[in-house]
């Protein structure tokens, strides 16, 4: 048997092109050409001596950061270009455009979340009710001494008239 040693950086760099590919690790290890127990073991080996491996996620589980540099990034590719961006990225271009529709209807959709009143938005809220109330009240009350003082006057002029006859 002839048996190959391969170098902590190397495995390393072999583990994160697994974590990348989302392969499955037979498939990985076929494309490869690694044995399938060589890279079980280089897992477990990586994953216990407390070394990391960096993993980079299923592109479903991007940042919207992520996903808007790479719409960016691939808003002026030609299709030859954008499929070896994909490739190389590991996304599949109906991917990005649904990404950039998002990013799109997103921008033009406004949010509907409200904040929470701070305790003094509360205090002046209720300050301007009663404020609104009292001015309803005082110009009901200036409504009605306008409408008596003008029943008064034709009352008034009423009455002096019917002197005068």
């Amino acid at each position: 048997m002839d048996y190959q040693r391969y170098s902590s950086k190397f495995k390393e760099v072999i583990l994160n092109k697994l974590s990348q590919s989302g392969l499955s690790v037979r498939k990985f290890a076929e494309q490869e050409g690694i044995n399938l127990s060589t890279l079980y073991s280089w897992q477990k080996q990586f994953n216990t001596s407390g070394l990391k491996v960096s993993k980079v996620s299923s592109s479903d589980k991007w940042s919207s950061e992520e996903k808007f540099a790479v719409v960016l990034e691939t808003s002026t590719l030609s299709e030859v270009d954008l499929s070896a961006y994909c490739r190389t990225k590991g996304l599949y271009h109906e991917q990005i455009k649904a990404w950039k529709q998002a990013f799109i209807a997103g921008s033009t959709v406004k949010p509907t979340k409200r904040t929470k009143s701070t305790p003094e938005q509360k205090a002046d809220k209720q300050r301007i009710k009663e404020l609104e109330r009292e001015l309803r009240r005082k110009e009901k009350a200036l409504a009605e001494a306008a409408a008596l003082l003008v029943l008064g006057k034709k009352f008034d002029a009423y009455w002096k008239e019917k002197e005068d006859n």
